[in-house]
């Protein structure tokens, strides 16, 4: 740099500080909570946000792998304008459209964020619980800002939770040493901290501790539906949305089930693996080493029927009644598995190997397994029929159930495509619809790096209508927005919203995707020795017969 350059930088820099120094601070929002005062943060537009709030102690030492117990409190006004670290996870892979570039992780991350409308009172409130495998994730992440949620009147939480072996692993000695005989879970056991911390905090942010709506994807989906199967959090929400979730079947604590080993074999190898299988050794374990080595070794974290906190599995819930019974909004996207190869098994070579192993492994069904995903392109098939089995299916059981109870319960298909994601062979990919759904969309609005940006009048449209959609819903649990199609409930006409380039209201979703997936499923279970949700297609196992 120039000596003149040099001197007028330092005297840009030197006026800029003054400028600030001189300039009246904006006035900082204080709110006063159990735990003590917080100052947040005030936006342009008057929304309130407050964040890195400890909803429960570091889970760390010899509270690693033990519930969450509640945060303590602080003295004075503590400074909340600014996220807490993220719980310990490895990176995305550098060129993943899913890649993050988190900056902050530790094992101290139970923390939650609320944004809040200026003056608001009695407002509906949505509690967000992030995806990625529970593998990955962050409330930090720039999709999951609550700001545009804020605008339209909603009080909005997320919360960060714990992730892979530190927060779903089960061994015998940490059920040994459980009141309630049990362990893993404990991300799951994280939320309903979470929730519990909304119940009682939540009106001093103006909103209504009566109408809280879960929120999640992909396996924050998954969550929602564990929640809505746990009887420890009866009484902590009154809506359920669910976007590109799934109800396989999990590990059982104990005992093999499903063609899955018991959860606390699972955590006897994968210690063993680690070299160190004493619970002391595994709680001094450095955490980022211990949760990628875990990884390394093929640890894949799920939750556990434990009989406590997920007493079976959801859909044997769902069969007897048993989840909590509350408005439901679910859907899934028409690409699901573009931007997840690793859910397709290796493709057969042509179209003839393709049909023969369907016809192996499925029987009597094959014809209309045939009939719904063709041999002409088999890589498409494989898309169609794995996004089906796990995500669409999912999605329209829960809806199913829930109106047989009478609750008011929308199914949506978000089947949209914009210039950005089309130029990459992209429509509707996995998670897509976030950006829509928080109203992150321009050229202004914070992305991944490796997303492709969605933006123009169009775009901003649709996000409007799913963000209007989405608020109301969580309002009056009926979903609506101005100048849009009214949204109709699934039953009695299986009714569901599709979000293409407009909102359209369609009927009957994939005709005999459902009945298909349904009767496959039903025969897995009843065999008890077959997963359903995985294993797919070419991949499966042979059917058992129809009984």
């Amino acid at each position: 740099m120039s000596r003149r350059r040099e001197i007028a930088f330092t005297i840009a820099i030197s006026f800029a500080w003054l400028t600030a120094m001189a300039a009246p601070s904006a006035p900082r929002p204080v709110v006063t909570i159990a735990q003590g005062a917080l100052a947040g943060r005030t936006d342009a537009q008057g929304v309130r946000s407050f964040k890195g709030i400890p909803y429960a102690q570091p889970p760390v030492g010899r509270l690693r792998w033990r519930p969450p117990v509640a945060a303590r409190g602080w003295k004075g006004v503590r400074d909340a304008g600014h996220f807490g670290a993220s719980c310990i996870q490895p990176p995305w892979p550098a060129n993943s459209i899913y890649d993050d570039r988190i900056p902050n992780f530790s094992e101290d991350c139970l923390f939650l964020n609320v944004w809040a409308p200026a003056h608001a009172r009695k407002a509906p409130v949505i509690v967000w619980i992030y995806g990625g495998g529970y593998v990955f994730g962050s409330t930090w992440e720039p999709y999951y800002d609550g700001r545009n949620f804020a605008a339209h009147g909603v009080v909005f939480v997320s919360m960060n939770y714990r992730l892979g072996a530190l927060g779903w692993l089960a061994l015998p000695a940490l059920s040994a040493e459980s009141p309630h005989g049990v362990s893993g879970n404990y991300g799951l056991l994280d939320q309903i901290a979470a929730l519990k911390w909304v119940k009682r905090n939540v009106a001093a942010f103006g909103g209504d501790p009566d109408n809280v709506t879960i929120m999640g994807e992909s396996s924050g989906g998954v969550s929602v539906s564990y929640l809505l199967a746990s009887p420890l959090a009866r009484g902590l929400f009154a809506k359920a949305i669910g976007e590109s979730l799934g109800i396989a079947s999990v590990p059982e604590l104990k005992k093999a089930d499903h063609g899955l080993p018991a959860a606390e074999a699972i955590g006897t190898r994968i210690a063993k693996d680690l070299h160190t299988t004493s619970l002391a050794g595994l709680r001094a374990m450095e955490a980022t080493k211990l949760n990628d080595a875990a990884l390394e070794a093929g640890y894949d974290p799920a939750g556990t029927v434990d009989g406590w906190a997920l007493p079976r599995q959801v859909v044997d819930i769902l069969d007897l009644k048993e989840e909590a019974r509350v408005p439901v909004l679910m859907g899934f996207n028409a690409g699901e598995i573009q931007t997840l190869p690793g859910f397709l098994p290796p493709l057969p070579s042509s179209s003839a190997v393709y049909a023969r192993k369907i016809r192996a492994r499925y029987g009597d069904l094959a014809p209309e397994f045939l009939r719904l995903y063709p041999p002409a392109d088999v890589r498409t098939s494989m898309m169609d029929a794995e996004r089906d089995a796990i995500f669409a299916w999912a999605a329209e059981r829960i809806v199913r159930d829930e109106a047989a109870l009478g609750e008011p319960s929308y199914l949506y298909f978000f089947d949209h495509g914009y210039p950005a994601a089309r130029a990459e062979g992209l429509r509707a990919f996995h998670a897509s619809e976030i950006p829509y759904v928080f109203g992150r969309i321009g050229p202004n609005a914070p992305h991944l790096a490796n997303w492709p940006r969605a933006q123009g009048p169009a775009e901003e449209a649709l996000s409007r209508a799913m963000i209007s959609y989405w608020t109301s819903f969580a309002r009056t649990g009926i979903p609506k927005a101005a100048g849009d199609p009214n949204w109709p409930p699934f039953a009695p006409h299986e009714s569901y919203m599709r979000f293409a380039a407009k909102p359209e209201v369609a009927t009957r979703l994939m005709p005999g995707m459902y009945k298909l997936t349904e009767e496959v499923v039903r025969r897995r279970r009843r065999a008890g020795d077959q997963q359903w949700g995985t294993n797919i297609g070419v991949a499966a196992p042979v059917l058992p017969p129809p009984r």
